[in-house]
């Protein structure tokens, strides 16, 4: 490509560049003028819908209704308000809509994006003021739809009132007065209502649909709660008091002391306030009756579950009464008497210091536990306390027994477990000299030759242990970690002695046979012969082992497999 078609083709793509940037320009600019000339069409129109024809409509249709001063005052009122909004609120912002446009038409975006935020909000808060000024002025225009609608669903809901009440007039004869009368009351303002509407009083007929409203709100009230009230408190809540009081004067003849439930406060309580509930009814008054009522009657059945736990905890009581009693004698009996031993086993028995404040703990745990118990069986005789109360101190007491039992146990089977010990190290003593002097007896019975060094070694370490032993054993206080240590320090050289003297005795002995076996060998092989003289040579020497190898590798040149028939022999 020559240096000129570069130049041409760069310029060209330049001016490709430039023009695009230009449309760009050009596509986002118009975008943004129709945005806002949109933005500033639609605050015209929300300015045109705030004079709508509704406000002034509306205050037309008061003026025909006026008919007293109170409605002439308020309607100069609405009307002052209206002029204001039209005149002086209205014109300010046209001028704020101009002052955009022309913003608009000068391509100053800068000033015209606060401008239209600022028209915004002074036509929002006009929108607002006129809004709360149109629903003044409906309350009055609706009035007389609105209100006959609500006096139409009122009388239907009186009609069933009424219907209700003549159905059944006997539940109703404790406020047969007041209940006729109020009928009457209703009915007048039902009548002033009418008489309200006809002379377009709309300014008292919505207090008059209002008292109509309440009323007939608490009549339905009333005759929906009244059947319940005179069933609770007339029924069920009298019967179930009779029938308390009658488990309450039982239970406490019987000994039973309930004097925490307050029954006796808690019934008259309530019989002042049944009383005050059907006082209030006479007036026509059932606010929170029925769960005041309710509540009485939860309660008065909860007492039902309080005489069962009663019962179950007296029960409760007396078994832990005889339980607790017989295992305290028993424990602390026990306690005494090792108590009185704790001299003795600290002088047999190298106790350690918690072991003895163990034992002395142990004692004045269980002589706290008595006092406790004993404080409970006062209280219970004198009748001061409930079962439930007592039944839970002594299940306080009963645990903490049960862990100065399991003390004392562990405590005794430590102590046992002590004597267990020495007396198993004397068995033991007993068992070791008999074995050891076994082991001398037999290294003299069998009469071996030369009796190994290692044997007398053994022998004197075990007397050595056993005499170590008896000195322990003798020794007090005992300390039975030392003296287990001592005997098995003993068990195991005696063993080791014994197991020494049973392997010499053995290979002598086999040596021996295989030496005898050998000598029908020796005339007939003169390498049998020279074998067998110096096995036993070995033999006199105490060289048992190597004696035996001797002889029956010398027997095996005549006769291979020797070993296996002398080990034969041996066993037979």
């Amino acid at each position: 490509m020559t240096r000129e078609m570069f130049m041409l083709f760069a310029i060209g793509y330049y001016f490709l560049t430039m023009i695009i940037i230009v449309i760009v320009l050009l596509v986002i600019s118009n975008k943004t003028k129709k945005k806002y000339l949109a933005q500033i069409n639609e605050l015209e129109r929300q300015k045109n819908l705030v004079i709508s024809a509704g406000i002034l409509s509306e205050l037309n249709k008061v003026e025909s209704l006026i008919n007293n001063d109170d409605l002439r005052k308020k309607y100069e009122s609405w009307q002052k308000r209206f002029n204001e909004i039209k005149n002086d609120d209205i014109p300010k912002i046209t001028d704020l809509i101009n002052e955009v446009q022309e913003y608009f038409e000068t391509k100053d975006y800068a000033n015209l994006k606060a401008s239209i935020i600022k028209t915004e909000m002074d036509l929002n808060y006009l929108q607002t003021k006129s809004g709360i000024l149109l629903d003044e002025i409906k309350e009055i225009t609706l009035s007389e739809e609105r209100n006959r609608d609500k006096i139409t669903k009122l009388k239907a809901e009186y009609r069933n009132v009424l219907t209700t009440y003549k159905e059944d007039p006997e539940s109703y004869s404790k406020i047969k007065t007041p209940l006729e009368l109020q009928f009457e009351n209703v009915d007048k303002l039902f009548a002033s209502f009418e008489n309200a509407m006809d002379k377009n009083a709309y300014t008292e007929a919505p207090k008059i649909v209002k008292a109509i409203d309440d009323i007939v709100s608490n009549l339905n009230e009333i005759i929906n709660e009244t059947k319940t009230i005179c069933l609770y408190g007339e029924n069920l809540i009298p019967k179930k008091i009779e029938d308390i009081k009658l488990i309450y004067k039982k239970m406490v003849q019987s000994g039973y002391n309930l004097d925490y439930l307050n029954i006796e406060y808690n019934i008259e309580e309530a019989n002042k306030k049944i009383i005050d509930i059907f006082q209030r009814l006479n007036v026509l008054d059932v606010e929170d009756s029925i769960f005041e009522l309710k509540t009485m009657h939860d309660y008065f059945d909860s007492l039902y579950n309080d005489f069962e736990n009663e019962k179950v905890s007296k029960r409760l009581f007396d078994d832990y009464m005889r339980s607790i009693g017989i295992k305290l004698s028993k424990l602390e009996k026990i306690s005494q008497e090792l108590f009185k031993k704790v001299d003795e086993l600290k002088y047999s028995y190298d106790l350690t210091d918690e072991e003895v404040a163990s034992i002395i703990e142990i004692k004045d745990n269980i002589i706290d536990n008595h006092n406790s118990y004993d404080h409970i069986i006062d209280i219970f005789r004198n009748k001061t306390l409930a079962y439930s109360k007592l039944a839970s101190e002594m299940e306080n007491i009963n645990n903490k027994l049960l862990k100065n039992e399991e003390k004392l146990n562990h405590t005794l089977e430590t102590l046992s477990s002590l004597k267990d010990d020495e007396l198993r190290a004397k068995e033991q003593l007993t068992e070791i000299e008999e074995i050891l002097k076994d082991c001398k007896l037999k290294a003299r019975e069998y009469k071996l030759p030369v009796v190994p060094k290692n044997y007398y070694v053994e022998f004197a370490e075990a007397s050595l242990a056993i005499k170590e032993m008896i000195a322990e054993l003798e020794k007090r206080p005992i300390s039975i970690k030392v003296l287990n240590m001592r005997v098995d320090t003993a068990r195991d050289l005696v063993l080791k002695v014994y197991n020494t003297i049973n392997e010499t005795t053995k290979t002598a002995k086999m040596a021996e046979m295989a030496i005898v076996y050998g000598n029908r060998y020796r005339v007939v092989n003169k390498d049998v012969d020279f074998g067998l003289t110096k096995a036993e040579n070995s033999f006199y020497k105490g060289n048992y082992k190597i004696c035996l190898e001797q002889a029956i590798s010398a027997i095996n040149i005549v006769e291979p497999g020797i070993h296996h028939k002398l080990l034969e022999n041996f066993k037979d």
